[in-house]
């Protein structure tokens, strides 16, 4: 079973194991083993969110990198994404980004990329894991690196292709909220010069304050923005901008079921999408499934995880995917999540129908639902505690064929996530808080 790896790479306080310079030194040495073994040349692209750990992170890497013999290429800030995209496009054997997506700057974290542009396989990440925990006890060393702005050009490039073909309204105003993360530089930029009227907040990252009170996880302020100045859309990125949250014109929030809701209609009127299917997590509304039925197309649940999303259109062979927290995963162009391309696809929208945002969602109606969040000290499988299990079990039977349940832990947080969806509020409040309840009596802090 795998110790270091979660849902979306490893993820710790940065400086504390797993994420301290030695263990970050021998999973970079061995990746560039496990690269050889696989018959790749081991040269590999390296990206980094505005964390102030980032900087040492990344020298830890290319130590370990270049003392096995590979080549590292740096280029510095950057959404996570566009790691996905560089790498494939440009040939490289792999990909790691430095992130910890939306936590706090205490938290850091490393997602490896194939040279697909795909999140690496368990199979690869229990190999690398090995590696780490057999130790390593090299000491820091002063390493020079020096990032390539040209792969942002790229990028940039990039996704303002995806609008050459659209003609922008003059005056369509958008207002941005960079959460002091890996957008700050890029968004603002690229919608300007693609012709929006652009209000960026939260976009000059000083290292400590990534996500701290904006973004995706707080978007409040950035409603009341929207309302204030009258703009068309609100956009709100995490730390590392792979996902995107919408605020409508009239200042309510919309999440990633909003997105393929809008996207997969859009889709399939100009015969874009190419299957029937849209793959989603368990944690999607049962109001998405129902809007997507009445448009003749289904809804298939993977486990939470863009990872997981991904390997399923892929067996599928579908092309619009994605998560409720925000990640949209377009398989035409990107293999990864990419908040900002997801924005520009939800911009296009705008532009060519020409409706407000409010209107374009009118037809998902999303059934009741509670999400908590309970801190747990350990995680242990929920059936071995006799109190949560039989909460568990009887929440599902009050909710039968009304309602859904998904008790989980979270792959990058040590918190346990109770969602419970039915049509009666009341009911459901008191089923999750149950849960809950039994959680932190048995496992909690």
């Amino acid at each position: 079973m795998k110790k270091l790896f979660g849902t979306d790479g490893i993820r710790a306080v940065a400086g504390q194991y797993p994420l301290d310079y030695p263990s970050i030194h021998a999973l970079a040495a061995a990746l560039v083993g496990l690269l050889r073994e696989e018959g790749l040349a081991p040269k590999i692209l390296i990206g980094r969110d505005t964390r102030e750990s980032g900087g040492w992170m990344e020298k830890a890497l290319v130590h370990g990198i270049r003392g096995s013999g590979g080549r590292a290429v740096s280029a510095g800030v950057i959404p996570t994404s566009s790691i996905s995209y560089l790498t494939q496009k440009h040939a490289f054997a792999a990909g790691i980004v430095i992130s910890a997506s939306h936590n706090p700057y205490q938290d850091n974290g490393i997602k490896i990329f194939s040279s697909q542009g795909h999140k690496i396989s368990d199979a690869w990440e229990s190999r690398l894991e090995k590696a780490v925990l057999r130790g390593n006890s090299v000491a820091a060393k002063k390493i020079g690196v020096r990032s390539d702005a040209r792969y942002r050009e790229d990028y940039k490039k990039f996704l303002k292709g995806q609008l050459a073909h659209v003609r922008i309204p003059k005056g369509l105003q958008v207002v941005l909220d960079c959460s002091n993360g890996a957008s700050s530089a890029v968004a603002p930029e690229i919608m300007r010069e693609l012709g929006f009227a652009v209000i960026a907040t939260n976009h000059t990252p000083n290292g400590r304050n990534i996500n701290a009170g904006c973004g995706s996880l707080h978007p409040r302020d950035l409603a009341k923005t929207v309302v204030e100045v009258e703009a068309d859309i609100g956009i709100a990125y995490d730390g590392d901008a792979d996902r995107a949250i919408w605020v409508d014109e009239k200042g309510r929030v919309l999440n990633g079921d909003h997105t393929l809701f809008v996207l997969a209609r859009f889709m399939k009127q100009n015969r874009r999408l190419k299957s029937d299917a849209v793959v989603t997590t368990s944690m999607s509304n049962i109001g998405l499934e129902i809007a997507l039925k009445k448009m003749g197309l289904t809804l298939v649940r993977t486990k939470v995880g863009d990872k997981y999303v991904l390997e399923k259109m892929m067996e599928i062979r579908a092309n619009l995917g994605g998560e409720q927290s925000g990640h949209t995963i377009f398989l035409d162009d990107c293999p990864t999540g990419d908040g900002i391309l997801t924005s520009l696809k939800m911009l296009e929208i705008l532009a060519t129908k020409k409706l407000p945002l409010s209107k374009l969602v009118k037809g998902l109606v999303e059934f009741p639902q509670v999400l908590l969040n309970v801190p747990v000290a350990r995680k242990i499988d929920f059936k071995e505690i006799p109190e949560i299990d039989r909460s568990i079990r009887k929440v599902q039977r009050l909710l039968k064929d009304h309602g859904r349940l998904e008790v989980r832990y979270s792959g990058t947080e040590p918190l346990a996530r109770v969602m419970v969806e039915g049509e009666d509020l009341h009911l459901i409040q008191k089923c999750a808080h149950g849960i809950a309840d039994a959680i932190a009596k048995n496992l909690g802090t």
